[in-house]
């Protein structure tokens, strides 16, 4: 996701594709309609999506953790649902945690190679304020 503020140089956010937000203990998610759309794009039936890569919980059903990674996390460092990726995902490391927490921000911007170099908080906040509400 390439995101930019048509009022600043160049881009708030783009992706490295680094895969760094997709390592650790942490784990996504994923509404009824997000299952849906990855087995359709994995060419699977829906329980065969839940069995072999979600964890169903009795609040919320969530990809699964494999060696310290998301599951989705490939191979080739990609991820392998992509183009319909849940929509965490696809607003990471753009998250409304960091508004009004500086701190978390910065501990953010320190493991996401993504934002512009120069950008400072206040655009970052700015941005997230004004546009990530209909990421969906």
């Amino acid at each position: 996701m390439k995101v930019t503020d048509e009022n600043q140089p160049g881009p708030v956010y783009e992706c490295k594709c680094c895969g760094h937000c997709c390592h650790g203990q942490a784990t996504v998610s994923v509404s009824e309609q997000e299952q849906a759309r990855m087995a359709e794009f994995l060419g699977l039936a829906l329980s065969d999506l839940i069995d072999r890569y979600l964890n169903v919980k009795e609040h919320c059903t969530e990809m699964k953790i494999v060696d310290g990674h998301c599951i989705f996390y490939g191979d080739d460092g990609l991820c392998m649902v992509h183009p319909v990726k849940p929509f965490h995902c696809r607003r990471w490391p753009l998250h409304p945690s960091i508004l009004g927490d500086e701190a978390a921000w910065k501990a953010i911007r320190r493991d996401c190679p993504g934002f512009r170099e120069d950008v400072s908080y206040e655009e970052v906040c700015d941005f997230v304020r004004n546009n990530l509400h209909g990421i969906e």
